[in-house]
């Protein structure tokens, strides 16, 4: 005869003459009850799905409590909800709302998987097979790169006239002994050096590596197989790469030239470039004297190096002085000064770049930096699953929040405000019951959301 435990009684600081009792006594209560707008926005792009096809399953399918869709789901919408770890899982798999975003059936009954299936899904080697004993679930990468560019694309259902493409790095610092771990001096620290690519908020790729290379490796066949894939459906466009310093390198700005697209990218100072505005420095410094105030001038020209420019290409110089004293910037740029004079194409074209440092902060938001695996292989499949995880948190402020308060929000606001919300899970053969917390403070907002959801076409 089985026996019921006893639940803790929690005694908090009386209300005046009240008592104060909590126990975990509610039954299927949970914190994500906002999660429903998520699964509206993935029935509607159906990236979560996509994703799901980009692994080949080969587990005995009479043997199989958890579908490859199920594991991604429910590794996707983790991340979004705010759990990195997979020890979370242990208790988010009794998590009923979770349960109706896996697609559970009986979201009432039915348990999710724990930490180490989703640890074998990870895991699994490109060598697994149908005679491998537990990993058995092969992701495609190369199928997993260009989801995010389909994404893009089915987002616009008119090609646009020109699109920016952003190219940066940043540090992934690391704890272990991870394959493809090294020492990078000038962040100070063991990390790996991922590669991202976005256009606007849209990420098109996200590439985990090493940090004993250039930061521009690689980007140019990341670069290659984007520009294909977006050609293939925009014939037509006009595409811009932008990226700081790291990416000035001959290989990047002749194959842009060769392949008919624009550039403007940082360029390194150096003397020979100071010089060049000495005079547009020393006018700058005057001027503040005068004003006591920033003082800033543009020069343009054209430029070579020494030795690894294949040719000359134009140079807006920025010559500015500040109270910590001159402050020279410069970009190369493939654009024309009757396109683009050199005010405007520093000011409005080149520092719009900035706003890159938001997409990197958001993919940290997103637990990106969570590469704790031994292997380099999984740890970009966690980049995966995180970069998606981004995907569905953009989407649903591109479909569902333009228009309101959180229309520039981060995916932790959103989170925040918009996907935490208390609810009671009841379950009954033909429906599914979610009582919304009658305390939440954006219900108004909710219901902005759901109807301009409502509204999309379904894909799923």
């Amino acid at each position: 005869m089985s026996t019921e435990c006893n639940q803790f009684i929690f005694g908090f600081h009386p209300l005046k003459h009240r008592e104060i009792r909590a126990q975990f006594d509610g039954g299927a209560i949970t914190t994500e009850g906002g999660g429903l707008l998520l699964r509206e926005v993935e029935k509607r792009i159906g990236i979560v799905r996509q994703l799901a096809a980009c692994f080949r399953d080969y587990r005995d399918p009479d043997r199989i409590e958890h579908t490859v869709e199920e594991l991604v789901a429910q590794r996707v919408y983790g991340l979004a909800l705010g759990y990195e770890d997979l020890n979370d899982h242990e208790e988010l798999r009794k998590d009923p709302l979770l349960a109706v975003l896996v697609e559970k059936s009986d979201p009432g009954e039915e348990l999710l998987a724990g930490k180490s299936t989703l640890n074998r899904l990870e895991l699994t080697s490109t060598a697994a097979s149908a005679k491998t004993r537990y990993k058995k679930i092969v992701a495609d990468h190369a199928a997993v790169d260009g989801l995010f560019v389909d994404v893009f694309l089915a987002a616009h259902p008119q090609a646009p006239q020109q699109i920016i493409l952003d190219l940066d790095a940043t540090d992934d610092p690391l704890h272990g002994n991870q394959e493809g771990r090294f020492f990078h001096g000038y962040y100070g620290h063991y990390c790996y050096l991922p590669l991202y690519i976005f256009c606007g908020e849209f990420l098109l790729g996200a590439r985990l590596r090493p940090s004993n290379i250039d930061a521009s490796a690689g980007s140019v066949p990341e670069l290659q197989r984007i520009v294909k894939q977006i050609r293939a459906v925009w014939p037509q466009v006009r595409i811009l790469v932008r990226g700081d310093s790291g990416f000035c390198r001959e290989e990047l700005m002749a194959w842009c030239e060769t392949e008919g697209l624009d550039y403007v990218l940082g360029l390194a100072k150096n003397e020979r470039l100071k010089a060049s505005i000495k005079k547009e420095l020393q006018k700058a410094e005057r001027q503040y004297q005068e004003t006591k105030r920033a003082a800033r001038f543009f020069k343009e020209f054209y430029y070579q190096t020494r030795k690894s420019w294949s040719e000359r290409r134009r140079v807006v110089a920025k010559a500015e002085h500040l109270e910590k004293g001159e402050n020279p910037r410069f970009v190369v740029t493939s654009l024309t000064a009757a396109e683009w004079p050199a005010p405007a194409l520093y000011e409005q074209l080149y520092c719009a770049r900035g706003d890159m440092e938001n997409r990197l902060k958001e993919q940290l938001m997103l637990f990106a930096d969570r590469t704790s695996t031994a292997y380099l292989r999984s740890n970009q499949l966690r980049l995966y699953f995180s970069s998606v995880a981004y995907v569905l948190l953009q989407m649903l402020r591109h479909l569902g929040l333009q228009g309101t308060e959180l229309a520039k929000a981060q995916c932790a606001t959103i989170r925040l405000k918009v996907l935490k919300i208390g609810a009671l899970v009841r379950s009954s053969v033909r429906k599914v019951w979610v009582s919304l917390a009658g305390g939440y403070p954006y219900v108004a907002l909710f219901h902005q959301v759901y109807e301009k959801l409502c509204a999309l076409p379904l894909r799923c």
